[in-house]
């Protein structure tokens, strides 16, 4: 399976939050924030498959800033590490005030796992991704580390159980 870049799956979506997606204080809800994220991520992992891909983990969602009515959003999306069936994307979402001459402000970060499928629903392979400089390969690094963890997690039993 070939293998390619970065740079030919990433992703900028910008999009101007409206009282729909606010709280009646003008806050934008956090949820609105990971629904663009989540689908900044999905057109990431399609264009670097090219397959269906659905979301199989979210991992360290920070918020940093907080997102206003009337402020455009801004998500960046791209590749950080690809696996035999998953991928990792990070997505970066900032927020500027478009009334202020102010620079964009990085609201919150997440790595998002994708998992390609077939026709039958089944994980398939992906191609893997070919590193064209040091940021790229040092994202790629923690993203495999991220993705062992993950898996030695996944295989450990629980320490507690939850009975609902």
């Amino acid at each position: 399976m070939k293998t390619k870049t970065v740079s030919q799956s990433k992703v900028i979506m910008s999009s101007v939050m409206l009282p729909q997606h606010a709280n009646p204080a003008g806050n934008v809800h956090g949820g609105e924030i990971m629904k663009l994220m989540d689908t900044a991520a999905a057109v990431v992992a399609q264009r670097h498959a090219r397959s269906n891909v659905v979301t199989a983990r979210v991992d360290e969602l920070e918020f940093h800033h907080p997102i206003r009515i009337g402020n455009v959003v801004t998500c960046y999306g791209q590749l950080t590490f690809a696996g035999r069936t998953s991928m990792e994307i990070s997505i970066t979402v900032t927020v500027e005030d478009s009334f202020k001459e102010e620079p964009a402000k990085t609201a919150l970060t997440a790595f998002f796992t994708f998992v390609s499928l077939d026709k039958n629903g089944k994980p398939q392979p992906v191609p893997g991704l070919e590193i064209t400089n040091e940021e790229e390969r040092c994202l790629f690094e923690q993203g495999q580390q991220r993705h062992l963890a993950y898996k030695q997690k996944k295989d450990s039993p629980p320490v507690c159980t939850i009975t609902l």
